[in-house]
């Protein structure tokens, strides 16, 4: 039998095994990982002593890069939680728990990331001094923090106290029993057992993204007044189905209720680009509610994040241990919009109210409610709550100790059980979610069991209805075409001068609806239309680059070939049902002359259609934005041979247009920049480490931009931090070295 296995689970995430050593460990954690495992039989249910249990991992490799292609590679907290609790190494008297901890292995500062990372993710804010900085009032504070306690068994413990760690360095260091790792180059590590040797690589090659377990197919939603898109009822274990999550339609706009894991894969699939999203509500700091957060920082504009100040203050700790950033650069990506708690807040002809719920972290859950001819209609999204039972059996009616007083729990109850018309709860069970049977009597017009990884039972099924990925609730049905709205506020915003009488003229096109996998425009082909895509998403191919990027709602196709009459350089592809107005190429071009664009669009197009092609400025970046960039761009040269230092003078970008340049960190050259490659991120970031410097290998002319022009656009700046920490991890194994 050999000693070491290694089988790969999903692009970037591998398995590596040494049966006899009991050494299990999985490589890289980015999010569902747990889900991967289960689907390829490396977890399975067992039974010892009369107790069922799971198998599993008993280590993490951690990703020294934390973000590859936009994704996040290192999520521990639900592997963690499935190695304390399924497989029983917490539980008291539990076979499995023989004292043995589960371990992190990495680069030092991934380690302690992922140590921080997991403590918020397990407590939140761990003390009444956290909660009244958090806009918490005093006694609300005290008694949230009983609650706390009684959920962490009376002790908040630090992470060192659940888990072990080796720190993964050139050198071989012991893992367990045997067992040695050491870093053969940046993401490239080497298991050693006995005589035996496996390499695990864990970068994602140029053609592969982290995978999601599931498919979801793909689902066309009409835009309504007042509706509700079932976009998950799973949890953080189902691997057929999203976790628990909603999309609320109210006039048109489109806001996420919570965001989990692979939340891009199922906007897509219901024909949602990124850019489409007005806002999030959020619920809590759990991963299957909390890590598609960096999704929407990838967006050409800032979505609107609303929740309790003490469930953001809760998120902004989390996220900020997860990627190592302050926590004042979440305003840099989020809009941000704090509601009162046990109160309605109107939001743009929206009431929305969050009420505390009791929760190992800061929760609320939320009421939505809308007005129409005959008065309110409701929505309620009960994520995460407790049982009942559970929740009386923690009242003790005194001061001190913990758990939760009498009247507090009459409140909890009656807001969970309050009249709406459509209620979609928490039936996950155990010590920290609800149970369906404390809804049997709930007045609400229709319930949705939600939550779980199980199948319902019959006694469940008389109490509450299912709600498949893709089903919609329609509260309030709308009289009115959104879409077409919508295409007049992107016309609108792109020609800002143009008058109103004017836009009507391309407004008058027909919208169009491609399948997904459609063809929208080929390579090579001259193009009749152009097409402003409405909703859903486009593929923009460019094989010969190696680059395939996406657009969303709010972008232009085949603008400048149907100016020019030129031939199409890339092949747009439909990623999902997509809606677009089809206006023909003599039309817009009208519209141009008319109105005098022609000079202008000429003189910004080349630049434009440079940015475009970029994988920096590639994806989900509208029209304007991109006019914006292109109007800031300044051209630089430099000879063969000479030197520059991106930032030096001001902080600002560098594009390789033509040529080629050397990027060198303390005088090694650690990179080579082609055209469409960039350089400068270090001085735009204020707390990011200096020394870069480029050098021209030839002749090369470059276009600079202005940072505070870039760090406008959450999608570029969080592509500048997943670049910058990739190139500092480089430097740092170089230097280790």
């Amino acid at each position: 039998m050999a000693m070491l296995t290694k089988i790969k689970v999903a692009a970037g995430v591998y398995w590596v095994e040494a049966p006899e050593a009991d050494l299990r460990v999985l490589c890289a954690c980015p999010a569902d990982s747990v889900k991967h495992l289960m689907k390829r039989g490396l977890i399975l249910t067992r039974e010892e002593l009369g107790v069922a249990f799971e198998t599993g991992p008993n280590a993490i490799l951690l990703s020294d890069v934390l973000v590859q292609k936009g994704g996040l590679a290192n999520l521990a907290e639900f592997p963690v939680l499935q190695m304390l609790y399924r497989q029983g190494m917490l539980l008291p008297d539990h076979p499995r728990n023989t004292g043995e901890r589960p371990l992190l292995m990495g680069a030092e500062e991934q380690v302690k990331a992922q140590m921080e990372y997991i403590y918020r993710g397990n407590y939140g804010l761990i003390s009444e001094a956290e909660l009244v900085a958090a806009g918490v009032p005093s006694d609300a504070a005290r008694e949230m923090m009983r609650i706390k306690l009684r959920f962490a068994f009376g002790q908040i413990r630090p992470t060192e106290e659940l888990l072990d760690s080796v720190i993964v360095g050139g050198e071989p260091a012991e893992i367990r029993n045997g067992v040695s790792i050491r870093r053969l180059r940046l993401n490239v590590f080497e298991f050693r057992y006995r005589k035996e040797a496996v390499v695990v690589d864990l970068n994602l090659d140029p053609h592969e993204r982290y995978e999601v377990p599931f498919p979801l197919g793909y689902h066309q939603i009409d835009r309504e007044y007042f509706a509700v898109i079932h976009s998950g009822d799973g949890d953080g274990w189902d691997v057929n189905r999203p976790a628990m999550a909603s999309i609320l339609m109210f006039q048109g706009r489109l806001y996420l209720i919570d965001a989990g894991a692979n939340i891009l894969h199922s906007l897509r699939a219901l024909g949602i680009g990124v850019s489409e999203i007005e806002g999030i509500f959020h619920t809590h700091a759990h991963d299957d509610h909390f890590c598609g957060l960096t999704t929407l920082m990838r967006s050409d504009h800032r979505i609107k994040y609303y929740a309790t100040p003490m469930v953001r203050t809760s998120v902004m700790k989390k996220l900020s241990a997860l990627v190592s950033m302050d926590e004042a650069e979440f305003s840099n990506f989020f809009e941000m919009h704090d509601l009162k708690q046990e109160e309605w807040n109107y939001i743009d002809g929206l009431d929305v109210r969050p009420a505390f719920s009791p929760h190992p972290v800061e929760t609320t859950i939320f009421t939505f409610r809308a007005r129409c001819a005959e008065g309110y209609r409701s929505y309620a999204h009960w994520a995460d709550t407790v049982g009942l039972e559970t929740l009386k059996g923690m009242v003790n009616g005194g001061a001190g100790g913990t758990g939760i007083l009498a009247r507090l729990y009459e409140r909890i109850r009656a807001d969970y059980l309050a009249e709406v018309d459509v209620k979609k709860i928490d039936i996950g069970g155990g010590l920290i979610h609800g149970r369906a049977e404390d809804f049997r009597y709930d007045p609400s017009r229709k319930i949705i069991l939600s939550h779980t990884a199980l199948e319902l039972t019959d006694e469940q099924k008389e109490i509450g209805s299912g709600a498949p990925f893709g089903a919609v609730d329609v509260l309030i049905p709308a009289h009115q075409d959104y879409v077409r709205a919508a295409a007049f506020r992107y016309l609108a915003s792109y020609f800002p001068a143009v008058p109103a009488h004017e836009l009507e003229l391309l407004l008058n096109s027909p919208v169009v609806t491609f399948n997904p996998e459609t063809i929208l425009l080929k390579a090579g082909d001259r193009n009749s239309s152009l097409y402003l895509i409405l909703t859903g998403s486009v593929e923009r191919i460019q094989s010969e680059l190696k680059l395939n990027t996406v657009l969303s709602a709010g972008a232009f196709v085949g603008e400048s070939p149907g100016l020019t009459g030129a031939a199409s350089e890339r092949t747009y592809r439909a990623a999902s049902f997509v809606q677009a107005l089809e206006i023909p190429r003599s039309l817009y071009w009208d519209f141009v002359k008319a109105n005098g664009l022609d000079a202008d669009i000429g003189n910004l197009r080349e630049k434009r259609e440079f940015l475009q092609r970029t994988w920096l400025f590639g994806d989900d970046i509208a029209y304007p934005v991109h006019n914006s960039l292109a109007k800031a761009v300044v051209s630089r040269d430099l000879a063969a041979g000479e030197a520059g230092c991106p930032g030096e003078a001001r902080a600002e970008l560098w594009l390789v247009r033509k040529g080629r340049l050397l990027m060198r960190w303390d005088r090694e050259t650690v990179e080579e920049l082609l055209p469409g490659d960039f350089c400068g991120e270090c001085g735009v970031f204020p707390t990011a480490r200096k020394g870069c410097q480029v050098q021209a290998a030839e002749a090369t002319q470059m276009y600079c931009i202005p940072a505070d022009v870039v760090l406008d656009i959450p999608v570029v700046r969080w592509k500048l931090f997943e670049v910058h920490e990739r190139r500092m991890r480089t430097v740092l194994s170089a230097t280790v070295k």
